[in-house]
């Protein structure tokens, strides 16, 4: 790719995740390899303190906290940056006023040429080429893998023994000195042994280069590596062939990101037509004109926007937390059949305060345990009745999920769907909880167990 970015590290800051993964879809695009994302001040400092980097985007509002003393850090090292904000010049910190700007929303073309006049020699003065070229001897070669990091190795075709260079033994986790493909396969992860091994049984067949990723398993860890070498008489020399090995885990968990926010993002398109369907058909079942039905429609839809006021304050407003009883109410308010809590949804939680961080991830389950509830469950049926209770103790919020009323419960078979997998995931990962259902016949039971402390940030 030859728009002077391909190899360019660049590391991105920015705390919305699905801003930062678009901006990571550009970069990519760009042919940059992507530092990050960093959600916060202190992890980007981490990273400024052992990454080698060529440029950096950062967003100024990073929960709360600004971004520059990371502007600081990369100022001091000579790094260029660009801020990409919703604000303006004049809104920035009076030493920084000056500073290349990107206007959210921004698109690729935007972002290329920003970066490309941060990076062209003699427009920032740490970027001045030495007048000479440098001389590629095997000490500098060996700076420049190691500041890559990339691991060497070499294989003679006829007696299969592989030679690792010292980052590649620490990076396989295997012992010093010669190896053999059995001696690494013992640490290839058992989901890809096949692959690699028939990929590695071909290479004396394959013509020039060739590449592939697998995952290795390094302690605890795991980790993806890209193999990459010559299969043709070039890359041989005395029958051994040489190449090198690439720790791509970053790539392959920010793809993994992107794969997962899209199908999100497929899964809640799906659920807004249920949704919308099924306030249509509560709004029917309680109303005798199409006037009426309007009217009713409309208060349930302004409702589950009060509902996403909640949870996503308005640019330039105080953020505040929500009352877990309020919260509640307005996101399950909709589906009652008088349009507010009380008739056919009843909610009794403890007066505990959900923050800003965690309300998203709250809100997602709720919505979530909801659509199912109006497609299949209690809230699918007029008799239908849902109750939402919770008890607290110091560490733990418990709440309890119990629909009656609705169809008979037949319980999953098989693997579980993308939206349980989804509220599985959430629960875990951003409110420290679990979640467990009881397929009762009568009605589903969910029993949610979260962290207070996660809830309240």
């Amino acid at each position: 790719m030859n728009n002077g970015l391909s190899g360019r590290r660049i590391l991105v800051v920015e705390d919305e995740a699905i801003v930062a993964w678009t901006l990571v879809d550009m970069l990519t695009g760009l042919g940059c390899a992507v530092l990050g994302p960093a959600a916060g001040v202190d992890q980007a400092l981490a990273m400024i303190d052992v990454e080698t980097i060529d440029a950096a985007v950062l967003d100024i509002n990073l929960n709360g906290q600004k971004s520059y003393p990371i502007a600081d850090a990369l100022s001091a090292q000579g790094v260029p940056f660009v801020f990409a904000t919703g604000y303006n010049n004049d809104s920035l910190q009076k030493n920084y006023t000056a500073a290349p700007l990107l206007q959210k929303p921004f698109g690729r073309s935007a972002l290329a040429g920003a970066l490309t006049e941060l990076l062209t020699p003699g427009l920032h003065p740490t970027l001045e080429k030495a007048t000479s070229p440098p001389e590629w001897d095997a000490n500098r070669l060996r700076i420049a893998t190691e500041a890559a990091g990339v691991a060497l190795w070499s294989w003679n075709v006829d007696t299969d023994q592989i030679a690792l260079d010292e980052r590649a033994h620490g990076m396989w986790g295997v012992h010093e000195g010669v190896v053999t493909f059995e001696d690494l396969s013992s640490h290839i992860h058992p989901e890809d042994l096949d692959r690699v091994r028939a990929a590695f049984a071909s290479t004396r067949e394959v013509l020039g280069p060739y590449e592939i990723d697998f995952r290795i398993l390094h302690g605890d860890k795991v980790r993806w590596i890209s193999a990459r070498g010559r299969g043709d008489d070039e890359g041989i020399v005395g029958r051994t062939m040489f190449g090198v090995f690439l720790d791509v885990t970053g790539r392959k968990l920010a793809e993994e990101a992107r794969e997962m926010l899209s199908g999100e993002m497929v899964h809640r398109v799906k659920n807004l037509f249920a949704i919308a369907s099924a306030l249509t058909a509560i709004s029917a079942r309680s109303t005798k004109t199409s006037k009426e039905m309007s009217l009713d429609l409309t208060k349930r839809l302004t409702a589950l926007s009060h509902a996403h006021d909640l949870i996503r304050p308005v640019l330039g407003e105080p953020k505040k937390a929500a009352p877990l009883g309020e919260l509640l109410a307005a996101l399950l308010a909709p589906y009652d059949e008088e349009g507010g809590i009380g008739v056919r949804v009843r909610v009794s939680v403890p007066e505990l305060l959900v923050g800003e961080a965690s309300a998203n991830a709250f809100a997602l389950v709720v919505h979530e345990l909801a659509t199912n509830s109006i497609k299949y469950g209690a809230l699918s049926q007029a008799t239908g009745t849902l109750d939402v209770a919770g008890i607290a103790d110091d560490s733990q919020l418990i709440i309890t999920w119990t629909e009656r009323g609705g169809p008979a419960v037949v319980a999953p078979k098989g693997r579980a769907g993308f939206g349980s997998q989804l509220v599985t995931k959430t629960i875990f990962s951003q409110l420290g909880g679990t979640i467990v259902f009881d397929w009762d016949q009568e009605g589903v039971i969910a029993t949610l167990s979260m962290s207070k402390a996660r809830l309240g940030a």
